[in-house]
């Protein structure tokens, strides 16, 4: 048989071959899940239970910070999320319950309960995130904000009534 002597050279070599190929997969695997996004569920991103229907009362507006939303509730019983970034420069919008409407407390727009623009200088209603009701409970789609020109009624999400 033939003998294969591998010198002490060739040994080290590829060791530190195998070592530095070791080392760029790792540096790699770094930069990709740097790159990935990081969308955990019931955080912004992803989809949150917001709770179930009956808990949010017609007519009320309900912050959801983790989700950077409000979710609206109209009089009339349909639910809206509101993107709580302004239009105008991406100032957060907080709702002013004694006005009955969102105020931007950098450069006074102002927008109604559906996000509709009353005051300049945004310039169009606050963004809404796809909004769906599964078996009673209210979910919210943070993943992509859904701009608009102007609202329109058929935004809103209304549960279905049981027979």
């Amino acid at each position: 048989m033939a003998e294969n002597n591998l010198s002490r050279r060739d040994f080290l070599n590829i060791a530190w071959g195998a070592a530095g190929a070791l080392a760029l997969a790792e540096a790699g695997g770094v930069v990709l899940s740097f790159f990935s996004p990081r969308v955990v569920e019931g955080e912004f991103g992803g989809v949150i239970d917001a709770g179930t229907v009956d808990s949010f009362i017609p007519g009320s507006v309900t912050p959801f910070t983790q989700g950077r939303f409000y979710l609206v509730r109209m009089p009339d019983g349909g639910f809206l999320a509101l993107y709580r970034k302004c239009t105008h420069l991406g100032c957060a919008v907080p709702w002013n319950p004694a006005e009955g409407c969102f105020v931007c407390p950098c450069h006074s727009s102002a927008f109604e309960m559906d996000g509709q623009l009353l005051n300049p200088p945004a310039p169009r209603p606050l963004d809404r995130f796809a909004v769906a009701i599964v078996n009673g409970m209210v979910k919210v789609d943070t993943g992509t904000a859904i701009q608009r020109d102007r609202t329109n009624p058929d935004d809103l999400v209304y549960a279905e009534v049981a027979s």
